[in-house]
């Protein structure tokens, strides 16, 4: 407030001092003009050089490091990394309608690109530059083995980013082994699934050959074989038998001798389907099934009751 009232008193008091002024007849017209200001151009080179002038100092370039340069070449992985966002650009614009469509040379997308990979080049032509004219000089640019210098932060600090750094390391390693899990994971699945299709198919083709067999299509089994026969390129057991197992084998096959097929050997065959003699017709509900005894003529006779024949027997002797 009361910085307010001392600017009021001030412009009153200079008004008090005019109105004096135009009474006295100090003031005349004419002596109060309007100047106007010219206003001065955006971006004038004439004066920014001006300025440039007036705040630079005559200093050695040593003391400066400043570079005027042209660019760097394009490197090879820079114009490879251009024709990647170019083609990627294109897919985006052309899968997209509701994006603008720009040409090549005024995508902005683009151009924002191109920009980054000049200042690049630049900063690399400016390196390669001034590393040329610092060994003109004289000056080193390598830090030697054997440099000392003191350090800006504390052994404290540097034991606690070191501790964050190994633990970014260990989370880094940790996440990285999580998915070789995982991908160990889905290739042995995938292993099991083809295994388990390969056993289905090689028992859906048995299954189809047995049929085939069953049916007189097929004389042979041979397909049992070619299934007990080791793959190729596979591991072929080991069927050496020690000596005293061989002994023993061949004092039983003098003994007992080689016998036979041993596996499917109740297997029904060609003849002994068709055979019927053992077939007997089933009895009729009710009807009582009699014992009969061979006879003469080839009939049989009805057999007498075990009692009857206890006596019968009696009576004889």
């Amino acid at each position: 407030m009361s910085e307010m009232s001392e600017s009021d008193s001030e412009t009153n008091s200079s008004d008090e001092e005019l109105q004096e002024a135009f009474a006295k007849g100090l003031l005349k017209p004419g002596i109060n003009a309007v100047i106007e200001a010219k206003k001065q151009p955006k971006n004038c080179v004439s004066l920014m050089k001006e300025k440039v002038d007036e705040i630079k100092l005559n200093l050695p370039w040593i003391e400066r490091l400043d570079m005027v340069n042209a660019l760097a070449p394009l490197a090879p992985e820079l114009a490879l990394q251009l024709q990647e966002q170019e083609v990627r650009r294109a897919k985006q614009l052309q899968g997209n309608r509701k994006l603008p469509q720009y040409e090549p040379s005024q995508d902005p997308v683009l151009n924002e690109f191109r920009r980054e990979t000049m200042f690049h080049r630049q900063a690399q032509g400016a390196v390669m530059d001034g590393i040329a004219r610092l060994k003109k000089l004289g000056v080193p640019t390598i830090r030697p083995d054997d440099y000392f210098a003191e350090m800006a932060k504390t052994d404290e600090h540097m034991q606690k980013v070191r501790e964050n750094l190994m633990k970014k390391q260990a989370i880094a390693e940790r996440s990285e082994k999580i998915r070789q899990l995982r991908q160990q994971k889905k290739v042995a699945k995938q292993v099991q699934v083809e295994a388990t299709l390969k056993r289905h198919a090689e028992k859906r083709k048995m299954l189809e050959e047995v049929k085939k067999y069953r049916k007189g299509v097929r004389q042979d089994l041979d397909f049992l074989d070619d299934k007990k026969k080791p793959q190729k390129g596979g591991k072929q057991p080991n069927r050496k038998m020690a000596v005293k197992a061989q002994l023993k084998a061949k004092m039983k096959a003098e003994k007992y001798g080689f016998g036979g097929k041993k596996r499917n050997s109740k297997w029904n065959t060609k003849s002994s389907s068709a055979d019927v003699s053992e077939y007997r017709r089933p009895q009729k509900s009710g009807q009582r099934r009699m014992k009969t005894v061979p006879g003469k003529g080839g009939k049989g006779k009805q057999r007498l009751g075990k009692n009857r024949r206890v006596k019968m027997k009696a009576r004889k002797k």
